[in-house]
C-alpha cells in the first residue's frame, strides 16, 4: 500500500471516529496494526497531531455560530452565558490536562501497538453507550460539578480504545444533561485541549516524523471533511438515542481483535 493511500485512510478513520463514539485513538492503532506498521508512537506523532488538528478545525466549523456567540459574550467583559460556558470548558479540561502532563511518557507507551488493551477498552466504551441510551431525557444544562465529572471521563478516554466523545457524552447523559447540550459540550470541550497539545509538542520539539508534507496534507484534508460529516451525524444520533448501535460495533471489533490475537 502506498504512503499516500495510507495517509488517506488514516485521515478518514480519524475524521469518522473522533466524533462517532468508537475511539479514534483505538482505531488509529488498529489501522496501523492492520497495515503492519511497526513504527513507534513518536515516529507517527506528527501525523497523529495533524489529524487531531483537522478534527479540531472541523469542530470549529460545525459549531462556528456557537463559538461566535461565546466570543461576543466574552468581549462584553461581564458575567453572562458565554462567560459561564467558557469557564465550564476550562474546568472540564483540568483532569485531562493533569493526566497529560504528569503521565506523558506512560501514555506514549500505551500507543505502541497495545492491541489487546484497545480491544478491552472498546468493550468498556460499548457498555457506556448502552447505559447512556437507556437514560431518561431531560432539559438540564451543564453545571460546575458536571463539568468536573465530564472532565474526568475525558481524562480516562485518553486510553486508546475508550471513545472520548462516547465517554463524555455518555457521562453527560447519565448525569441527566439534555442530549443535544451533552453533544455540544462534549465536542467543544476538546478543542482547547487539542490546541494545547499541539502547542506543547511544538515547544517540546517532539515532532519527529517519517511522513512527508504531502502525506500530512492528504491526511489533514481527509480527516477535516469526514470529521464535519461525522460531527453533524453524531449530533442527530445522540438526540435520537441511537448510540446502542455503536455499542454493538465496539463489541464486535473487540471480539474479532481478541480472537485474531489469540489465534496468532
Amino acid at each position: 500500500m502506498s504512503d499516500l493511500l495510507r495517509a488517506l485512510i488514516l485521515g478518514i478513520v480519524q475524521g469518522l471516529t473522533e466524533f462517532l463514539p468508537v475511539s479514534s485513538s483505538g482505531h488509529l492503532e488498529l489501522t496501523k496494526w492492520l497495515f503492519n506498521d511497526d513504527s513507534l508512537a513518536a515516529d507517527s506523532m506528527l501525523m497523529t497531531v495533524t489529524l487531531h488538528a483537522a478534527t479540531a478545525l472541523a469542530t470549529m466549523v460545525v459549531f462556528r455560530k456557537d463559538i461566535g456567540e461565546i466570543f461576543r459574550d466574552l468581549l462584553k467583559f461581564e458575567w453572562n452565558t458565554g462567560t459561564k460556558f467558557s469557564l465550564l470548558i476550562i474546568v472540564s479540561m483540568i483532569p485531562a490536562a493533569i493526566v497529560g502532563i504528569m503521565f506523558d511518557e506512560l501514555l506514549t507507551t500505551l500507543f505502541d501497538r497495545q492491541i489487546v488493551l484497545v480491544a478491552f477498552m472498546l468493550i468498556v466504551t460499548g457498555l457506556l453507550l448502552f447505559l447512556a441510551d437507556r437514560a431518561k431525557r431531560t432539559e438540564k444544562s451543564v453545571d460546575w460539578t458536571d463539568a468536573i465529572l465530564i472532565g474526568i471521563a475525558q481524562a480516562i478516554a485518553i486510553l486508546p480504545g475508550i471513545s472520548r466523545s462516547g465517554a463524555t457524552i455518555s457521562t453527560s447523559v447519565l448525569l441527566g444533561i439534555d442530549r443535544e447540550k451533552s453533544a455540544r459540550f462534549s465536542f467543544l470541550m476538546v478543542v482547547p485541549l487539542i490546541l494545547g497539545k499541539i502547542a506543547k509538542d511544538l515547544i517540546d520539539g517532539d515532532f519527529t516524523s517519517t511522513n512527508s508534507a504531502v502525506e500530512l496534507t492528504v491526511g489533514f484534508i481527509a480527516a477535516f471533511f469526514t470529521g464535519i460529516a461525522a460531527c453533524v451525524w453524531m449530533i442527530k444520533l445522540v438526540k435520537k438515542a441511537e448510540l446502542k448501535y455503536f455499542a454493538y460495533y465496539c463489541f464486535a471489533v473487540a471480539l474479532i481483535v481478541l480472537a485474531v490475537m489469540t489465534i496468532s
